[in-house]
């Protein structure tokens, strides 16, 4: 577990642009249940969640056309019982944090694995998640 007096202003760089922080795995249950589109971001202290997920994240909700109607976060190390609530909803894909899910109508619909964001700059994640916002927040 991290101290909190470290990861507060990472989880607060999250909540500052609107996203609701999720510690227990009730709250995470019924956030991903939602109708509509859920983007759910596990947080991370590690330098690519600073470098470029929460940074490309934040971009991307700035600029994209069509944003998803939720916005949820949890943070690995510190709300283990909502991170492992959330790890079971984004199977089968390993354990992964940083890591960024799109949840439509309660479906897992796209997932970006840490993999895919080290050695990826900000700029680069936001194009990305652009992208699947353009995929997925329309309206049938």
């Amino acid at each position: 577990m991290y101290p909190e007096y470290l990861t507060a202003p990472m989880k607060q760089d999250l909540t500052s642009v609107g996203f609701e922080d999720l510690t227990t795995s009730e709250q995470v249950e019924n956030a991903l249940k939602r109708e509509g589109v859920t983007l759910l971001v596990v947080n991370s202290v590690c330098g690519c969640a600073a470098g470029a997920a929460r940074p490309g994240i934040k971009a991307a909700l700035k600029n994209a056309e069509v944003k998803p109607d939720h916005l949820v976060t949890v943070f690995a190390g510190v709300d283990t019982e909502a991170v492992q609530a959330a790890r079971q909803q984004l199977l089968p894909y390993p354990p992964s944090s940083p890591c960024i899910a799109i949840f439509k109508d309660g479906d897992l619909v796209h997932f970006i694995e840490r993999h895919h964001i080290e050695g990826r700059n900000a700029q680069m994640i936001a194009e990305h998640l652009e992208e699947a916002f353009d995929e997925f927040c329309v309206t049938a």
